[in-house]
């Protein structure tokens, strides 16, 4: 990932700046967007709905239980922050680089 700030690392773990594309076809990985990492999910964004897809994809690609994944902030825009506890930033940011498109 070209972009530091997109993957940083916190006392709990590592944070994540997420552009969530809702309605997508499938789940992915799409790249860099907005100064953040796209996500396409096949959910719409409709009470909560996409965000609940979005952590269950991150929980999957970090191989981490989902109650590690936490929205901290953008719960009702496609920009969001999440927390993703007991990984950290370096190894998040490599699973995460391995599944982009």
């Amino acid at each position: 990932m070209s972009d530091s700030n997109i993957v940083a690392s916190c006392p709990e773990g590592a944070t994540v700046l997420i552009r969530l594309r809702p309605k997508a076809g499938r789940f992915a990985v799409c790249g860099i967007l907005d100064g953040a990492l796209e996500i396409a999910v096949p959910a719409p964004p409709v009470d909560g709905q996409a965000n609940a897809a979005c952590r269950r994809y991150l929980s999957k690609l970090l191989g981490v239980p989902q109650s590690r994944v936490l929205l901290r902030t953008g719960e009702r825009s496609r920009h969001k922050l999440f927390l993703i506890q007991g990984v950290r930033a370096d190894e998040a940011q490599k699973r995460l680089e391995e599944n982009m498109e």
